[in-house]
């Protein structure tokens, strides 16, 4: 399924911070107070001010179909920036440390005031300037956030650069190659953290999420599957882990390393019995299949 684009009347950064507020706010000492005000109560900035971006012409926002529903997509064209973007909105404003290997976060039920504003003036127009609408009011946001669907948003950020810190040479590749093909691993690896989460919600497994989603990434950008290119964006050579993006995830030791080798020659057999699958389609086929791949 193709990505439709939206309509980019001003700077990307610009648009999400008129969503989400909190991105007016400076990650730093102090800053999770102004930060917890806006998200939480729906205050408004002290400063609206975006100078802790850079900003690209690489910047976008597009709109992924898949099979779990439409998700937004925030490419951010400067590292700083997609590590600033990350400290704000998954970190509360607070100068968490962002792996040189994250090159991509999945942000689920980040909280949109807009929305609720919208359905707020909504609602009111349908009542006289009475005292009692604001008590109505108050009634309704209750029902109406209730349901996070009506207020809560599902977004993707992805950086540009190597996939897991992995330079070009290591795959033969040239970089400007490779920075393209980066972006779909990254992309639809991605996209598959949200479809997983969102029909399979009671198979959620750091480490499994990890092998899956890179599985399909490496399929939709490479047209075929390739289990050590999965064990070297893990880190893996052979069935030794010799350091890289697997830590973020979990302790890592040798039968950790001898199993996720093993599982991921695995997906080479499946994706080889099935060569006409898509990319999301294979990862519902994993999912499907996990009881029998995975026991780590």
């Amino acid at each position: 399924m193709k990505a439709k684009s939206e309509p980019k009347k001003e700077k990307v950064i610009e648009t999400l911070a008129d969503t989400y507020r909190q991105l007016f706010v400076p990650p730093g000492p102090g800053a999770k107070e102004e930060y917890l005000d806006i998200v939480q109560y729906g205050h408004e900035p002290v400063r609206r001010d975006l100078s802790h971006f850079i900003t690209s012409d690489e910047d976008s926002i597009t709109i992924e179909e898949t099979p779990a529903g439409n998700v937004t997509v925030i490419t951010l064209g400067r590292r700083e920036d997609f590590v600033t973007f990350l400290r704000i909105m998954a970190n509360r404003c607070e100068m968490a440390d962002i792996p040189d290997t994250q090159g991509a976060t999945l942000l689920d039920g980040v909280i949109n005031w807009r929305k609720i504003e919208g359905h707020r003036d909504e609602f009111l127009k349908g009542l006289d300037n009475s005292e009692d609408a604001e008590e109505a009011w108050g009634e309704e946001f209750g029902r109406f956030t209730s349901d996070k669907k009506n207020f809560k948003d599902t977004l993707i950020i992805l950086s540009i650069g190597p996939y897991s810190a992995v330079p070009a040479k290591r795959l033969g590749l040239s970089d400007e190659e490779w920075i393209t093909l980066s972006g779909t691993i990254r992309k639809y690896h991605e996209c598959t953290h949200f479809i997983c989460r969102k029909l399979f919600p009671e198979k959620k497994d750091a480490v499994w999420d990890e092998l899956v989603a890179d599985a399909v990434g490496i399929l939709a950008a490479f047209g075929k599957y390739d289990a050590d290119m999965g064990k070297l964006f893990l880190g893996i050579e052979g069935e030794t882990y010799t350091g890289g993006r697997l830590e973020n995830y979990v302790d890592v030791d040798a039968g950790m390393a001898r199993k996720i080798s093993g599982v991921l020659g695995s997906f080479s057999a499946i994706a080889a019995e099935h060569p006409e699958t898509g990319p999301y389609e294979l990862a519902v086929m994993l999912e499907e299949k996990k009881e029998g791949l995975y026991d780590l």
